[in-house]
């Protein structure tokens, strides 16, 4: 069962370690390459406090962004700016989407996000936590992967080779730590591929953050994955 509300504290705590470490940067540091193709540092805390306003709005049962060139429109406005004033939006958007997750509410109804995509509400903290935790990676300020909380961890490969199911350009595919165990890929009586390695290369490879070359794979190539 998802618990709504200790995912919006571990949202909180993720968000309080991400402006500690971002508060180290200057301005010169901020404007620098993130880890994310053609994104700044800005970029991507622009991206942060944007994306919490946007939640607020499925919250409220309004579109999340009024439209895609919108949403890119604001995160290029906002990138250029001073840390100072970026750390601010950061936090005060932060705490913009913990008041609206606070309000009673029925956790069960079904929301709208981006592109159609629908979810139970009670599922929107924890997108938000993941917004959070892999954005401080896509910052390369020293959080990596391997420092992810391992509960989230387990949770985001989870979610990911769900969403990957069923996809008909993946091969039925197991994925594995060696101690738990994750299908995703076409439906099929069994897999025809099995990637095996860290909880933290496997994310990454899912994600999108790494390339999978820490992975070993059997029965057959590495699968490519579609976008996210």
């Amino acid at each position: 069962m998802i618990d709504h509300a200790r995912d919006l504290a571990s949202v909180r705590d993720a968000t309080d370690r991400l402006l500690s470490a971002a508060a180290a940067l200057d301005n010169a540091s901020a404007a620098e390459a993130s880890r994310l193709p053609g994104w700044s540092r800005g970029h991507v805390l622009a991206h942060l406090a944007r994306n919490a306003d946007a939640l607020v709005n499925v919250f409220k049962g309004r579109p999340m962004y009024p439209s895609a060139s919108d949403r890119d429109a604001d995160i290029e406005r906002d990138a250029p700016r001073a840390l100072d004033v970026q750390l601010t939006d950061v936090r005060e958007s932060a705490d913009r989407f913990r008041a609206a997750g606070a309000v009673p509410a029925d956790w069960s109804r079904t929301v709208e996000l981006r592109n159609g995509v629908t979810d139970a509400a009670a599922r929107v903290p924890f997108r938000r936590w993941a917004e959070v935790e892999l954005h401080h990676v896509d910052l390369g300020i020293g959080y990596e992967l391997e420092d992810l909380p391992e509960d989230f961890t387990e949770r985001e490969i989870a979610f990911l080779a769900a969403r990957f199911a069923g996809h008909p350009e993946v091969p039925p595919t197991r994925l594995t730590d060696s101690t738990r165990a994750w299908s995703t890929g076409r439906d099929a009586d069994a897999p025809s591929v099995t990637v095996t390695g860290p909880a933290p290369d496997l994310l990454g490879w899912l994600a999108g953050r790494r390339d999978g070359a820490a992975l070993t794979v059997t029965g057959g190539p590495l699968p490519a994955l579609p976008p996210l």
